[in-house]
C-alpha cells in the first residue's frame, strides 16, 4: 500500500488500523478496476436497448441516461459499494484519530518556536456551500470543532487521502503539478508571493515551498480545524507556510498582493454564486501581471461522451459533492474573462513529479483519467 506523507503529525495506525485501511483499500481498488467497467457493458447491451424500445431513440441528455441507468441493477450495486467504501474509509481512519490527536495537539501547542503561522477567525460566517453538506462524505466536513484550537477534522484528512486516491499518489503530487504548469507556460514569471485557495491540510501547499524556496508560501481555507493541522503539519515538516482561515469570495489580503494564486480541486466544492466573486476576489489581490491557476479533476462535460457525464456525475447525488455537475458543465473561462483577466484559457495537462526538468504545457486533448487535470488560467493585465 502507498503510504502517505510520513510527518510527526500523522497520527501512526497500530496493526489493526493498517488492516481496516489495507482493506478498505484493497475494496476501493477492486471496485474501480474489476466492477466499475461492467457499468458501460450494461448501458450498451441493456439500458440503452431498453430506453430505444420506450422511446424509439437514444438517450440525448445527462439527465435521460442517468435516469435510465439508475434504474439498473448492476448500477444500483456498483453505486452502493461506492459509497460503501467511502465511508468505510473514514470510519478506518477516525479510529486512529482520535486516540492520538488530542495529545498531538497539546504537544504541538508547547512547542515555543514554529515555522510559519496560523491565523483563525472565530466569529467567520461560513457559506452555506460548506455548512450544509459532508464533502467527500467525511463525518463533519472541514469546519465541526469540538473544543477551541482542535485539529481532529484535518487529521482525519490527512490520514484519509490517500486511501481516497486508492493508495496511488504521492500527496504533494498536485502542488508539484501546478509548479509543472507554470514552469511550461510562464516560464520567466517572477514569483516572491504565493497563495493556495481552498488549501485544506495543506498537502498541495509544501510543493510551493519546495520549488519556490525563495517565495513566501500563503493559503486559506474555511475550515479552522484544517488550516491548524496544515500549519502544525508543515511545521513537522520543516516547511514555512503563513495559513489563514479564509474565504476565497473575500479575503483579508491587500490589493497587488499576490504573484500567483492558486487552487487544487476546490472549484467544484464552491457554489455557482461564489465563483464569480472568487475570481473578482482573485483579481484584486494579484499584482498586475499576476498569474492565476486554478487546478480541477479532469471532468468538462463538453468534452465528454454522455457515459463518461453519468460516470462522473455520480458524485452530485451520493458522495457529498452536489456542485459537482453545476462547476463541470459551466463556461470557466467566460468567468474568467468577466473578472477582467486577460489570456483566459483552459484545457489539460498531464501528472508529473519533476515540475522542473518536466514542465507541462495546456493541451485540449480531454481525458477523464486520474493522470489528467483540467487547467484553468488567466493573467492579471499589467
Amino acid at each position: 500500500m502507498t503510504r502517505n506523507t510520513v510527518h510527526s503529525m500523522l497520527p501512526p495506525a497500530n496493526h489493526d488500523e493498517q488492516s481496516r485501511e489495507s482493506f478498505v483499500l484493497s475494496l476501493k481498488t477492486h471496485v474501480s478496476k474489476n466492477i466499475t467497467p461492467g457499468n458501460k457493458v450494461e448501458m450498451e447491451n441493456v439500458v440503452v436497448p431498453k430506453f430505444r424500445r420506450e422511446n424509439n431513440r437514444d438517450p440525448w441528455s445527462l439527465k435521460e441516461l442517468r435516469r435510465a441507468m439508475n434504474r439498473n441493477p448492476y448500477h444500483q450495486m456498483w453505486g452502493s459499494l461506492m459509497r460503501t467504501g467511502q465511508e468505510l474509509m473514514w470510519i478506518s481512519v477516525v479510529e486512529c484519530v482520535d486516540r492520538q490527536i488530542d495529545a498531538m495537539t497539546v504537544a504541538f501547542n508547547k512547542k515555543k518556536k514554529k515555522l510559519g503561522g496560523v491565523k483563525t477567525s472565530p466569529n467567520m460566517k461560513l457559506p452555506g456551500y460548506i455548512t450544509a453538506v459532508d464533502i467527500h462524505t467525511m463525518p463533519g466536513n472541514y469546519q465541526t470543532e469540538a473544543y477551541p484550537g482542535d485539529m481532529r477534522q484535518g487529521a482525519i484528512y490527512d490520514r484519509g487521502v490517500h486511501l481516497y486516491h486508492h493508495g496511488s499518489r504521492a500527496t504533494d503530487d498536485n502542488g508539484r503539478l501546478l509548479v509543472a504548469f507554470m514552469n511550461g507556460e510562464y516560464p520567466d514569471h517572477t514569483i516572491n508571493r504565493v497563495l493556495e485557495e481552498g488549501c485544506s491540510t495543506g498537502n498541495s501547499t509544501t510543493a510551493f515551498c519546495d520549488l519556490y524556496p525563495d517565495a513566501e508560501v500563503h493559503a486559506i481555507d474555511l475550515g479552522a480545524p484544517m488550516v491548524r493541522y496544515a500549519h502544525a503539519r508543515a511545521d513537522a515538516m520543516g516547511r514555512e507556510i503563513f495559513f489563514t482561515q479564509g474565504n476565497a469570495e473575500e479575503t483579508d489580503y491587500p490589493d497587488n498582493y499576490f504573484d500567483l494564486v492558486v487552487s487544487t480541486n476546490m472549484l467544484h466544492e464552491t457554489s455557482s454564486k461564489a465563483l464569480p466573486r472568487i475570481m473578482r476576489e482573485t483579481m484584486r489581490i494579484l499584482r498586475p501581471g499576476g498569474v492565476m491557476a486554478h487546478m480541477e479533476v479532469p471532468v468538462r462535460y463538453a468534452d465528454m461522451e454522455l457515459y463518461d457525464q453519468v460516470m462522473r456525475g455520480w458524485q452530485t447525488r451520493n458522495n457529498g459533492e452536489p456542485f459537482w455537475d453545476k462547476v463541470c458543465s459551466t463556461d470557466t473561462v467566460e468567468a474568467v474573462k468577466a473578472a477582467g483577466f486577460e489570456r483566459a484559457r483552459d484545457g489539460y495537462i498531464t501528472r508529473t513529479l519533476d515540475p522542473v526538468n518536466d514542465p507541462r504545457r495546456i493541451t485540449n486533448v480531454a481525458s477523464s483519467d486520474n493522470m489528467h487535470r483540467y487547467i484553468l488560467t488567466g493573467v492579471k493585465p499589467a
